[in-house]
């Protein structure tokens, strides 16, 4: 796939993921969160919890059975080791959540996947 077309596609499985967490009661508080390392999608509050959210988007559901990996859990965790004192001011819990999404499919929303 040519990057324009994934990067479209990222953008728009990002869009579903925060409309998924909103529904859910998520207030999304940062999006495309880039740091040296490592980049967060999303950035979602829910009472004393926030999570810092990796989304992946695929074409198809068995695509996603391979979209996430350590590799890529790692860079999420050196940005969020760098963001978390920005967004967790207040002795807020701090989780790294993966979503998972492909067209005409209920997302999927992996809780607390890290941990480092």
């Amino acid at each position: 796939m040519k990057r324009k077309a994934a990067e479209k596609r990222g953008h728009w499985g990002e869009r579903i993921a925060a409309l998924w967490l909103q529904l859910h009661g998520w207030r999304i508080i940062g999006r495309r969160v880039r740091v040296r390392g490592g980049e967060v999608d999303l950035i979602a509050r829910r009472r004393n919890v926030i999570a810092f959210v990796e989304v992946k988007t695929r074409a198809t559901q068995a695509e996603l059975d391979t979209s996430i990996d350590a590799y890529r859990l790692r860079r999420v965790a050196a940005a969020v080791t760098a963001l978390a004192p920005q967004y967790a001011k207040n002795g807020e819990d701090v989780r790294i959540d993966v979503i998972l999404i492909a067209p005409w499919q209920r997302p999927i929303h992996v809780k607390n996947v890290w941990i480092g």
